[in-house]
């Protein structure tokens, strides 16, 4: 039962969101709510995504903790993209889009963790992106938005809008989810002052 109740929690918090590419993913994620996940390899950053996910926040940062052995969490699809030292800062799990255990070639849903205090430095995208956080604490930039992070609150980036964040002392556990033009490879990363 750990993943069709995951799923079934991260569709009520994409719901939320008053867009209709999140009605879409919530709709995806309910329908996927019987799908097996065979259980994959720990990820170098386990202990720490477990650790996590324990805190106080939403109720679905438990059913990850729960959930972890059967979540193929690894280096972000835009690793290869991105410096080297970004990598060991941060995992993904894609649940949802092109290749994911969840089909769709129009959205993409996934979890992202990030280590404590770590920065992931200015960067831009031609998907809409869409994070909310589930444990834990981050400092984001958005445009020229600076905001510290409220857990279940969505944050929002339009198309190509740069944006930035660096994490609390232990680290975020959050869900991302992308729509418009999904391809990895417009990712960019930006001239950024506190890199």
């Amino acid at each position: 039962m750990l993943l069709p109740d995951l799923l079934n929690a991260l569709a009520d918090l994409t719901a939320q969101e008053p867009r209709p590419e999140a009605q879409a993913t919530a709709k995806a994620l309910r329908a996927a709510a019987t799908t097996d996940f065979p259980a994959r390899p720990a990820s170098a950053l386990s202990a720490e995504i477990l650790r996590t996910a324990a805190l106080p926040g939403h109720p679905a940062a438990r059913l990850i903790h729960a959930a972890h052995p059967w979540l193929p969490w690894q280096d972000s699809p835009i690793a290869a993209l991105q410096p080297t030292d970004l990598r060991a800062i941060k995992s993904v799990v894609t649940l949802l889009g092109p290749g994911a255990p969840i089909r769709s070639d129009t959205l993409l849903f996934g979890l992202f963790y990030q280590a404590p205090d770590a920065y992931y430095p200015l960067h831009a995208h031609n998907a809409a992106e869409t994070y909310t956080i589930l444990s834990g604490s981050a400092h984001w930039q958005a445009g020229d938005r600076h905001v510290p992070t409220t857990i279940a609150e969505p944050i929002h980036h339009p198309p190509t809008l740069p944006h930035a964040m660096r994490a609390g002392p232990d680290g975020f556990l959050a869900m991302w989810r992308w729509s418009g033009d999904i391809a990895f490879d417009s990712n960019r990363m930006l001239p950024d002052p506190k890199a």
